[in-house]
């Protein structure tokens, strides 16, 4: 019975020892797995804990700290003439970035009135596009075109519109990452600092009149041309931060709004809201 076992076990062996190196091997990948994402994520902890030093000192940062970056780099482009094509990708990337960084914690999960977020964020794009629909020629009027707030033209050019890689991200900009860093800075922030400078006291949703009027009135100067809408915008989510108390809503509704026109400008030409 030896004798006949023997042969098998000689055969069985090489295989058993080639099995065995490979156990040997895949133990020695995942040490070194273990160790490059032990090194990750201590140097993610590095970086992170001086920003939760930051934003403990500073409450307002992780709020007003991602839109001041965004309209800087705009400022930025403005000034220096930079190509579109991938200026506003790199703007994208880094704002994103500093949302990582800093406004991780105050970025709300879960909206309170999905559904009605979403018919709200509708209604803004339609009361949006409404004057134009109804008069082409509303935004030739000198309040609308003007040294002051611009004119209702795009500044890209025909091939960065024809561009997919821009339009992904100039989707993802507007549908997604400006209304977050809108609405912490708007509802999340300035709608409690003018209330109170320490706005942590402050709930969302507190009325003010001071509050939702200047805060719309800013909002509206932040679209140029398109200033008339941007008030009624503006003042739409400040009404609907009152009535939910709710920053996820808010940013649903805007999300929705953002997507809507979205839409709108690369599926029927009207490249003219995108300034």
């Amino acid at each position: 019975m030896t004798n006949t076992l023997a042969p098998a076990c000689a055969a069985a062996s090489p295989h058993a020892a080639i099995t065995k190196l490979k156990v040997k091997k895949a133990i020695v990948v995942t040490k070194r797995i273990s160790r490059i994402l032990a090194l990750h994520f201590s140097d993610s902890d590095r970086i992170l804990r001086p920003m939760k030093r930051l934003t403990e000192e500073l409450p307002g940062v992780p709020y007003v700290a991602p839109f001041a970056a965004f309209i800087i780099l705009l400022g930025v482009k403005n000034s220096l003439d930079i190509n579109a094509n991938w200026e506003y990708p790199v703007r994208v990337v880094i704002v994103c970035v500093i949302l990582w960084l800093v406004s991780r914690a105050v970025i709300p999960k879960r909206p309170a009135r999905l559904l009605s977020s979403v018919v709200v964020g509708i209604f803004v794009f339609l009361i949006w596009i409404a004057p134009d629909w109804i008069w082409p020629l509303y935004r030739s009027h000198w309040l609308f075109e003007n040294a002051v707030v611009g004119a209702a033209k795009t500044s890209l050019p025909s091939n960065v519109r024809a561009s997919l890689g821009f339009l992904v991200f100039r989707l993802f900009g507007t549908a997604i990452l400006v209304p977050v860093i809108e609405e912490l800075f708007w509802r999340g922030w300035l709608m409690r600092y003018l209330i109170n400078v320490d706005f942590r006291k402050v709930p969302l949703g507190t009325y003010s009149a001071t509050s939702v009027w200047l805060t719309a009135v800013l909002f509206a100067t932040e679209h140029g041309p398109y200033w008339d809408v941007g008030l009624c915008a503006g003042l739409i989510y400040n009404s609907w931060m009152l009535r939910t108390r709710s920053l996820a809503d808010c940013m649903i509704a805007h999300a929705v709004t953002n997507a809507c026109l979205a839409i709108y400008v690369i599926a029927g030409g009207h490249w003219e809201y995108w300034l």
